[in-house]
């Protein structure tokens, strides 16, 4: 429970129609093996204590006062779990039936909620719930309504409403009301029947429900213990978070199915969305639960940015270059410019940057001769790069420059007198200060447009020369994390062929690098750029949670080593989270002069739009709560 983290689960147990002890049984054995793994909300289908296909035996007393028999034997046999457990019962209350939820906690019925909308056939059995009142229950006075929030004290993240079975479906569905008075959960107790198309429909729905939200949904269903003489249910019980299905079962297998929801996500996610909550209109029902470290057991993606699913990853892929490629064209139309220039070093950046600027030039129409393309080589440029360079400039059809700048660099050192054998920071700067001023003259020659390569992971980092490789008329790869740009690159190289092709998988192999410091005794590239400012894929990691959810620095360590626990020890992870925090609080102050680019993401670093941030900020108060790990 700590960070936000809840492990919960939905349940479709096997049952015996009418058999409220058989039922019973099964429902207090699901609850002990949920409370065994660590589950703190289990979720059981709508009547679950009697079976929803009962007909007129709803009519029977001997069904009903079974019904409570049992509920009071699965109160007091779970008593010793701390954890909540929600289960569907016929309530016989103030002359009506009600299809409720029963809200139990450790040995309590916190409340009862009733189903709000009724199909024809259960309103035979059913009335339609009402909005919060109190009710003599079983000698004892008991809340119950539709509009029920029930909140845990010492996590206030821990909240969630109740609508059952077709309230999932109706247009009047209680989920709205329940979310927008503060619930991070939604919980639907339900008994679908299985009809052709159905459980696709209701997937739909539930996303939507997530999504629209900014919740998490859990849907428990009855499954195959139900009577078959009409109809058959088909169970499939399984949790939303925030549009996405992240846990289920498979439909005709009774079960459970477990997942461990972040709601200090849904909190951050409803912030960022400026989500209008009013707790003034929430009947809030609070329990005491005690907070305890959560055991991850799903697996948290070690790449945020990156789609797990490969056709998703395709789509993504595409979309990228659609949008860089029409916000340049844009750009360019714009300023009349037709023609661009940009560094080329046979390097990740500037070759999906050429990309982008050729994708441009075809949208408008453009030879791709209007694109200078400049190499300029230097202490640091190898074989490799430089070979890669030229190969991918040829390609695509763009003009090469080949200027080289060792001279021009030398003769600064002797200006300002600087040892060119101290490769200082002088020594590297210097030489990505010299690259940027030699493109702008070249645009300023042919009437161009110089195009920025730096990505968003660089921004975050300050990984940059400061009017050096920091500027440019227009970055199209500011919005694009290092991580996504290699597979943005690699889809490229998929549906390519020949020289093209190879070209692109061999940048993809090369080793990140400004090349700024000689190679070395082989001719290969020396200063790599991992090894000293640290992995991307951690970076990015950090960058994604830091910005997006504004998660505390514990909370991302926890979730990296989770993410990384076959790559990094915690003590890399701790290293390079301290490394992320100290530079992306020092190196504000390059992203506050950054030039235009295309948001691409949920997350960016632009000054005029997405980071208001000061540069003069403090980054104490996050290294502090490291140190304390």
């Amino acid at each position: 429970m700590r960070y936000g983290f809840l492990k919960t689960a939905a349940v479709t147990p096997d049952m015996k129609v009418a058999d409220c002890d058989y039922n019973s049984g099964q429902i207090i054995k699901n609850i002990s093996e949920a409370a065994n793994l660590g589950v703190k909300l289990c979720v059981f289908p709508a009547l679950s204590v009697t079976g929803s296909t009962c007909g007129d035996l709803f009519f029977q007393k001997a069904l009903l006062d079974s019904a409570l028999i049992n509920l009071k034997k699965i109160i007091s046999e779970t008593a010793d779990y701390d954890m909540i457990n929600v289960i569907g019962l016929p309530v016989s209350a103030n002359g009506n039936l009600y299809n409720c939820a029963a809200v139990i906690y450790k040995g309590e019925l916190l409340g009862l909620v009733p189903q709000k909308n009724i199909n024809a056939d259960k309103a035979r059995y059913f009335s339609k719930g009402k909005e919060y009142e109190e009710i003599c229950f079983d000698n004892d006075i008991v809340p119950i309504g539709t509009d029920i929030l029930f909140t845990c004290s010492t996590m206030s993240e821990f909240s969630f409403g109740i609508e059952i079975c077709d309230d999932l479906f109706s247009a009047n569905s209680p989920a709205s009301a329940i979310a927008k008075s503060g619930a991070n959960m939604i919980i639907n107790i339900s008994a679908e029947n299985e009809v052709i198309g159905k459980s696709d429909y209701a997937d739909n729905v539930i996303k939507t429900k997530s999504g629209n939200l900014i919740c998490t949904y859990i849907y428990a269903n009855a499954g195959i213990g139900e009577s078959t003489t009409d109809t058959l249910c088909a169970g499939g019980s399984k949790i939303a978070e925030n549009g996405v299905i992240t846990s289920e079962l498979k439909k005709f297998e009774n079960g459970m199915t477990i997942f461990d929801t972040d709601l200090q996500k849904i909190d951050a996610e409803r912030r960022r969305l400026n989500f209008n909550v009013n707790h003034e209109n929430s009947n809030n029902i609070y329990f005491d639960m005690s907070l305890c470290d959560t055991q991850i057991t799903n697996k948290i993606p070690a790449s945020p940015f990156v789609p797990t699913e490969k056709s998703e990853n395709e789509k993504r892929c595409f979309e990228i270059l659609q949008i860089q490629a029409y916000a340049l064209a844009k750009r360019l139309k714009h300023t009349n410019c037709k023609s661009a220039v940009l560094g080329l070093s046979g390097g990740l950046d500037s070759t999906l940057a050429l990309i982008a600027t050729v994708n441009a030039f075809s949208i408008l129409g453009l030879d791709t001769s209007g694109i200078t393309a400049v190499t300029m080589p230097c202490f640091g440029t190898t074989d490799r790069t430089y070979k890669n360079a030229c190969q991918l400039a040829e390609s695509y059809g763009a003009v090469l420059r080949e200027i080289n700048i060792k001279e021009s660099v030398t003769k600064h050192f002797e200006d300002i007198g600087q040892d060119i054998n101290n490769h200082d920071v002088t020594f590297e700067n210097a030489q990505a200060r010299e690259r940027p001023q030699i493109l702008m003259d070249i645009a300023n020659q042919c009437g161009g447009m110089v195009i920025g390569t730096g990505d968003l992971s660089e921004l975050a980092l300050g990984w940059a020369t400061y009017n050096g490789d920091h500027m440019a008329m227009y970055g199209v790869n500011a919005g694009i994390p290092k991580t996504l740009i290699r597979y943005v690159v690699r889809y490229v190289a998929e549906n390519s062929e020949g020289a093209l092709q190879k070209v692109l998988l061999d940048i993809l192999e090369t080793p990140v690098s400004p090349e700024l410091l000689p190679p070395d005794e082989n001719g290969s590239i020396s200063q790599k750029t991992e090894d000293l400012v640290g992995p991307y894929e951690l970076h990015d990691f950090f960058l994604y949670y830091i910005i997006r959810y504004g998660f505390s620095p514990k909370k991302i360590f926890k979730m990296a080593v989770n993410a990384f626990e076959n790559t990094y020890d915690s003590e890399t992870v701790l290293k390079w989270e301290k490394t992320f925090y100290r530079r992306f609080f020092t190196q504000q102050f390059k992203r506050s002069c950054s030039p235009d680019g295309p948001k691409i993401g949920s997350i960016s670093l632009s000054p005029r739009g997405d980071l208001k941030m000061p540069s003069d900020a403090v980054v104490n108060l996050w290294l502090n709560e490291l140190e304390n790990i």
